[in-house]
């Protein structure tokens, strides 16, 4: 293993450590990894941490650009090597992280796209009334009632257990990104699902995962991911629906029906209010084309 490879497969300790999520820990692996055997190129081992230097850098994006990477992409692997750059920077290991020397790539603004809320609705009517012959309906309705719900991210979903839930006040435990807790409520419909899963789920012993997988274990966010385009594309005839498009679509309703947007952040877990004020523009979008379709002058 190379100096550069070894330090690496430190700062991914030093994330482990610090609970990064699972999700964050496979991405600045991978990206790490693809850095690392770039810059070695076909000739031999990586170049140590102390020689990279702002024109391997850019050669490194270059690269990226040469094979079409889309923006979002590039900017994640450029977020993954500063922030392992201000750990060699911390460690004494380099002088000056030269990362933050590359422009960030732009992305183009887009809005996410929202179901109304009939579509939402009429999609979790079919879970519940289990049009789907699956072999634990109960759970997966409770999933599409707390994705739209509780407006939970899909890690957040697999990472709630038992303890998280407070049936008195309606209230659900969320860990949110770098582990930040939030109180999130639930409505009538998510008691129902609740109560009605709770009855019948089989778990390991000593399993405190809310929602478990056919063995017992909890559920992983990849196999909620998976639930959830089965009866997407099955019951909607659309498979682009994920989790996150029920956020979306909570978010988006909230402020449709007069919430505050300070609230609608709260509730998403968001750091910047900024982050939340994309759905202003959604909803914005909705009205102008309700505009454009019923105004006469339109």
């Amino acid at each position: 293993m190379s100096e550069l490879e070894r330090q690496i497969e430190r700062f991914l300790e030093e994330l482990e450590r610090e609970n990064a999520s699972p999700h964050t820990l496979r991405s600045y692996r991978a990206d790490l990894r693809q850095f690392a055997a770039l810059v070695a190129g076909p000739a031999g081992p990586p170049p140590g941490p102390q020689d990279l230097d702002a024109l391997t850098l850019r050669a490194w994006l270059a690269d990226l650009y040469r094979r079409r990477s889309s923006a979002v992409t590039m900017r994640r692997k450029l977020a993954a090597l500063r922030s392992f750059f201000r750990f060699l920077v911390r460690e004494g290991i380099v002088e000056v992280n030269v990362a933050r020397l590359l422009r960030t790539p732009k992305t183009p603004k887009t809005l996410p796209r929202v179901m109304t809320a009939e579509q939402t609705n009429a999609l979790l009517d079919q879970v519940a009334a289990g049009k789907l012959e699956r072999p634990r309906p109960a759970r997966d309705w409770l999933i599409f009632e707390l994705l739209y719900g509780c407006g939970l991210r899909v890690s957040e979903l697999a990472g709630v257990n038992l303890e998280d839930l407070d049936f008195a006040e309606r209230w659900l435990r969320v860990r949110g990104k770098g582990r930040k807790e939030r109180q999130v409520p639930f409505g009538g419909k998510a008691a129902a699902a609740l109560e009605r899963y709770l009855a019948e789920r089989q778990a390991k012993p000593g399993e405190r995962a809310l929602l478990v997988n056919h063995r017992g274990g909890r559920l992983s966010d990849r196999g909620a991911r998976g639930i959830v385009k089965l009866y997407a594309t099955l019951l909607a005839g659309d498979p682009s629906i994920h989790p996150h498009s029920f956020r979306h679509a909570f978010a988006t309703h909230l402020l449709s029906d007069g919430a505050d947007l300070r609230a609608i952040q709260e509730l998403l877990g968001h750091a910047r209010l900024s982050t939340t004020q994309k759905y202003t523009q959604v909803s914005l979008t909705g009205l102008m084309a309700v505009y454009d379709r019923a105004h006469p002058k339109a």
